[in-house]
């Protein structure tokens, strides 16, 4: 039996910007995908702290070394530039087999 797992957490990433006509994501900059263990086009969890809405999305490239993160397509509704989101991605393991230690980024107390 399967169980699904945190993986890996972004804590705390301020919305920069959004584009409501987009065909749907959230961009994510490149060197924070790499530490979160996050691929491209991943399905990801969006979690929003100021409102409490919640989003299923997937995950796309932004410029490395940038602090931008946007809300792309119908999920530019679900948030304001300037929210504070979490950013979720999930695994399915075996218990009995496997073990995860997911990463957890929090950018509120982390310089990257």
């Amino acid at each position: 039996m399967n169980i699904i797992t945190l993986k890996s957490k972004i804590s705390y990433a301020k919305i920069t910007d959004s584009n409501l006509f987009y065909e749907g994501s959230i961009t994510i900059p490149i060197d924070m995908l790499e530490k979160a263990n996050i691929a491209h086009n991943e399905q990801v969890h969006v979690v929003n702290v100021n409102n409490g809405e919640r989003l299923v999305t997937y995950a796309i490239e932004g410029e490395r070394g940038s602090d931008e993160y946007k809300l792309n397509g119908p999920a530019a509704r679900k948030g304001l530039i300037g929210d504070e989101v979490i950013i979720i991605a999930y695994a399915s393991i075996d218990p009995q087999t496997e073990s995860l230690d997911p990463i957890v980024i929090d950018l509120k107390h982390h310089d990257h």
